[in-house]
């Protein structure tokens, strides 16, 4: 296959303003634009027809945008080429977040990536606490030991990354065993093929963990885009220090409530809420009597730290913490503080002192993985024996979260059941399954203040399910209201198992418009398989024999042959060489570009509903590159970031149709 380039741009500070999956919409939107225009796009045609994009179209009127325009150009009538047009946005970008501000809505979304091209600047700090965190949990691995320890000082951090190893390695420090490294790509030296295939394989491991990859394509980690590479760090990295932050793993955290009802609404919270509220907890026991609600403004004195580390390690108190006046004294005998305890630094006095959210974060999340000072004989730990089991309702619900937060929604969600409860973000979800599908027009916004508003989103919801052959008795939108979680998880279920079809009968051309069913997914697998002269086959997607893997391992090799490295494959006999072809499977997927979010487990188990949506994603990925290069042989983006990006922001995240409450939800 040819290899990559993505869109060029000559001036190469205008280059670096954008990622590539921008530059492609933008490059897109513009030669529409100039269609439009027959004769060729003058400049005073662009404060209309920019109207249609995004943040400059939502956030500046018409009226703005001329305006401006007449001020910034003496004459409006020249020819538009796409240098200018990007110029141009800019332009409008920098006045619509002057103008609006920056639009950061949620402030519990720490998962978010930074991806915005409005600043391109890092923080050294956050680069060089970031960097220290590497070289302490990588430092000894085998094939990145020539690389490390990193100079913080330096930029050394983005050109090791260019490969994609030294980020699917810290994956793996995230949540371990992520990424079968057996897949990833380790040859000293790798062609641009190899290394597309690195970062394909990061990118949809990182969304399979929760991250928010909005705008991020392979060649962003390619050009070793500083911004983007940081921001991607920094989600791993906290998703890492706040994995503790739960009941399964932490039972003591029942501690910080009263009952067995508070109990359920702490295990709704996401990990950064709970930290708070842990610090909270441990601040009124040393008499502390505000209320931390972040980890920037209610810190930046260093006092409730020094409360905090007073109560969790009296031994190494210092009394002249809390009666210097100097707030960067006082950060600094923090630290020292912090230091005498053992754990790791994540920020420094200055950090404190100027509130940067992330590094406090990461500082109290340490501080927490390493003393949290929660009883280990807590009496209300009887309150979780006698809660549901909802380990599967739990699993359903991470996955039903990543997928939506993948489709750029314009709330980040961390828990469904209470995120979806106004109907507003099931709206997005529908307007992008099936574009204008929604009455906009009878739709309340968030904030919504009246429940009957609610209730009026919800029946929407609802009705569009129905319009689209969704399996809804006795579902009323008063049940999305009430966060019903089994409704909730069958419709979203429906919804995304709805789109995963779509997605397929719109690839199918030649299918001349036929519904795309269970039924052709199963045949076009066993064909795909039998034609490689393969024996296997799986009779449907409950098939038993499946949980060996090797029926997936032969479609895989069959639909891209140099996938497979069959030395690496195991008979599948025992459950542990099972789970061995299993991990491989997902990553060998994942390597090729199908945004997946299935567990090793999925596989083993033969999940009918996965076993249904691994193989939809396998057929999707190999009909759509087969489309791309029937349109343009040397189209690069089917090899890379439009790929990437048209899976990551689809239903192809299948890990969905694991989270189904019965089968007849999904007929």
């Amino acid at each position: 296959m040819a290899g990559y380039f993505g869109v060029l741009v000559s001036d190469p500070w205008l280059q670096n303003q954008f990622t590539q999956v921008e530059l492609r919409t933008l490059k897109s939107s513009f030669v529409a634009m100039r269609r439009e225009s027959g004769a060729g796009l003058k400049l005073a045609e662009l404060p209309e027809k920019m109207s249609r994009l995004k943040h400059v179209g939502e956030n500046l009127s018409e009226q703005e945008r001329a305006s401006f325009l007449q001020e910034s150009y003496q004459d409006l009538e020249i020819d538009v080429d796409f240098e200018l047009f990007l110029r141009v946005y800019l332009k409008l970008q920098a006045l619509a977040t002057e103008r609006r501000g920056s639009g950061t809505k949620n402030a519990s979304a720490f998962l978010k990536s930074p991806t915005s091209t409005l600043l391109h600047t890092i923080s050294e700090s956050e680069k060089s606490s970031y960097v220290a965190h590497i070289n302490n949990y990588l430092g000894g691995d085998e094939f990145l030991k020539k690389d490390l320890p990193i100079d913080p000082a330096t930029n050394d951090l983005f050109e090791i990354a260019k490969d994609g190893v030294l980020i699917c390695k810290l994956i793996n420090v995230a949540v371990p065993g992520t990424i079968d490294e057996r897949a990833i790509n380790t040859k000293r030296i790798l062609n641009p093929w190899e290394r597309n295939e690195n970062h394909t394989l990061c990118l949809n491991s990182a969304k399979a963990i929760g991250c928010t990859l909005v705008n991020i394509g392979t060649q962003d980690f390619i050009e070793g885009r500083r911004h983007l590479v940081l921001g991607v760090i920094s989600q791993l990295i906290k998703i890492q220090l706040l994995a503790d932050l739960n009941l399964k793993k932490t039972p003591q955290l029942v501690e910080l409530v009263d009952d067995s009802k508070d109990v359920e609404e702490l295990m709704s919270l996401p990990p950064d809420k709970i930290l708070l509220r842990w610090m909270n907890f441990q601040l009124r026991k040393g008499g502390y009597v505000k209320t931390v609600t972040n980890f920037s403004s209610d810190i930046k004195d260093a006092e409730a730290y020094a409360h905090l580390l007073n109560v969790l390690a009296p031994e190494h108190s210092n009394p002249s913490t809390l009666t210097v006046k100097d707030l960067f004294e006082r950060a600094k005998l923090v630290l020292e503080h912090a230091d005498r305890m053992g754990c790791k630094r994540y920020l420094t006095a200055k950090d404190i002192i100027d509130g940067c959210p992330n590094l406090n974060l990461a500082f109290v999340a340490h501080i927490f993985q390493h003393r949290n000072g929660l009883s280990t004989q807590t009496k209300q730990i009887s309150f979780l024996e006698t809660l549901p089991d909802d380990a599967q309702i739990s699993r359903e619900e991470r996955v039903f979260r990543f997928w939506l937060n993948s489709l750029a929604n314009s709330s980040f969600i961390d828990n469904v059941f209470e995120d979806l409860r106004n109907g507003w973000i099931l709206l997005e979800s529908l307007d992008k399954v099936s574009p204008g599908i929604v009455n906009w027009k009878i739709a309340s916004k968030p904030p919504i203040k009246m429940p009957f508003r609610k209730v009026e989103n919800c029946n929407q919801v609802v009705k569009i399910g129905k319009q689209l052959n969704f399996s809804l008795v006795n579902v009323c939108g008063n049940d999305i209201v009430q966060g019903n979680k089994k409704l909730i998880l069958a419709y979203l279920w429906q919804l995304m198992r709805y789109n995963m079809l779509q997605l397929l009968k719109n690839l199918r051309f030649h299918s001349h418009g036929k519904e795309i069913t269970d039924a052709d997914i199963l045949e076009w697998a066993n064909s795909k398989v039998r034609n490689s002269s393969s024996q296997t086959r799986m009779d449907s997607f409950k098939d038993k024999s499946l949980s060996d893997g090797i029926f997936f391992l032969e479609l895989l090799s069959a639909v891209h042959p140099r996938s497979v490295n069959w030395s690496l494959v195991t008979k599948g006999l025992s459950e542990e060489e099972k789970k061995m072809n299993a991990t491989y499977i997902i990553s060998i997927a994942r390597k090729l570009g199908c945004s997946i979010f299935l567990l090793p487990e999925d596989i083993i188990e033969v999940n009918q509903k996965m076993m249904l949506t691994l193989t939809a994603s396998i057929m999707y990925w190999t009909l759509n590159k087969q489309t791309v290069e029937t349109q343009n042989c040397g189209s690069s983006d089917s090899e890379n970031g439009s790929l990437l990006d048209t899976i990551s922001n689809s239903t192809m995240d299948d890990t969905a149709s694991e989270s189904s409450t019965d089968d007849s939800s999904c007929n």
